[in-house]
C-alpha cells in the first residue's frame, strides 16, 4: 500500500521516548517519540537522507543503514523483515494460495481431538474440522464472511465471544499488516481494509502499524452454550504454502475445557468442512 513505509517508520519513532534513547527530553515537543533528526543522528546518517527515506525517495538503501535505523527504532526480527519488504517489495508477485490441498483436509480430519482450522490469505477461513465448527460456528457463516478479521471487528457476537477481545483484535491486525507487506499487490486486501475501517477500533489499531507473526498464545472464549473455554493455540505454516496456516486449539484433558472437548467428541460425528 502506497506510503506504508513512511507511516511504519513514523509509528516506530512515536513509541520511543527521547530519554530512553539517551537524548535530553527538555523543551516542548510537537511529536510523540523521536524526531526524524534524532533518528538520523543516532543511526549515523544525515537528517536529509533519513527524511528522504521516510518519504520513500531513496533507492538502493544499504543493509547497514537499514540495520542502523532498525536498531535505533528497536525493531524486533519481524519488524526488521517487514521494513525490508516495504522498501524492497518482493519480485515474486504471484497470488497467495487460497486452496487447501486434499492432504491438509485429511490432516484436519485426523486431528479429531482438538478444534483445528486453516487460515488463508487475508485471514480467510478455508477449512475446519467438526470440533472447530462446534466452537466457532464457521459453517453457519455466509461464505463471504468466513474471515477472522471480519468476524472479530464486524460481527456483533465477537466482543462477547472473546473474553480477551482487545488482545485478539491486536493480534489479528498485526498479522494482517504483516500480510499486507508480503502481498502489497493483493487486489482484495484494500476492499477488506476499507470494510473493516468502518469499525473505529480497527481504524485506530490499523494506523499503529504493528506487525507480528501468528504463532501461539491463549484464546479465552465465552461460548453462549458451552460457557467459558480456556484454550492454548498453536499455528503451523504449511510447507509449500506459507500463506496457509493450520491453527489448533488445545486444552489440558483434565481441565474444564478439556472435559468439554471430550464430551463434544462423544456427542457428534467428526468430519472436515469448508
Amino acid at each position: 500500500m502506497d506510503g506504508d513505509l513512511g507511516r511504519f517508520l513514523r509509528s516506530r519513532r512515536a513509541r520511543i521516548r527521547p530519554e530512553d534513547a539517551g537524548l535530553p527530553a527538555h523543551g516542548r515537543r510537537r511529536v510523540s517519540g523521536l524526531r526524524r533528526e534524532e533518528v538520523a543522528l543516532l543511526a549515523g546518517v544525515s537528517a536529509e537522507y533519513y527524511i528522504r527515506l521516510e518519504q520513500q525517495r531513496v533507492r538502493n538503501v544499504s543493509d547497514e543503514v537499514l540495520d542502523a535505523v532498525a536498531r535505533v527504532l528497536r525493531m524486533d526480527g519481524t519488524e526488521r523483515a517487514h521494513l525490508r519488504r516495504l522498501l524492497r517489495p518482493p519480485e515474486d508477485r504471484r497470488a497467495p494460495a487460497s486452496q487447501v490441498r486434499p492432504g491438509v483436509r485429511m490432516l484436519l480430519d485426523a486431528a479429531d481431538s482438538v478444534p483445528a482450522f486453516v487460515l488463508g490469505p487475508r485471514m480467510d477461513v478455508l477449512a475446519w474440522n467438526a470440533l472447530a465448527d462446534r466452537i466457532t460456528g464457521f459453517s453457519a457463516m455466509p461464505e463471504g464472511e468466513r474471515n477472522m478479521a471480519r468476524q472479530t471487528f464486524l460481527s456483533p457476537r465477537a466482543r462477547s465471544l472473546y473474553r480477551d477481545w482487545a488482545t485478539v483484535a491486536a493480534e489479528i491486525i498485526a498479522h494482517l499488516r504483516l500480510y499486507a507487506g508480503r502481498h502489497p499487490d493483493d487486489p482484495l486486501l484494500g476492499p477488506l481494509v476499507a470494510d473493516l475501517s468502518a469499525d473505529p477500533d480497527f481504524a485506530r489499531l490499523w494506523e499503529e502499524h504493528r506487525v507480528a507473526e501468528k504463532t501461539f498464545g491463549a484464546k479465552l472464549l465465552r461460548h453462549p452454550e458451552l460457557g467459558d473455554l480456556d484454550f492454548a493455540y498453536e499455528t503451523l505454516a504449511l510447507p509449500g504454502d506459507p500463506d496457509l496456516l493450520v491453527v489448533m486449539y488445545t486444552a489440558d484433558p483434565a481441565s474444564p475445557t478439556g472435559r468439554t472437548l471430550a464430551r463434544l467428541r462423544q456427542d457428534q460425528g467428526l468430519s472436515v468442512r469448508g
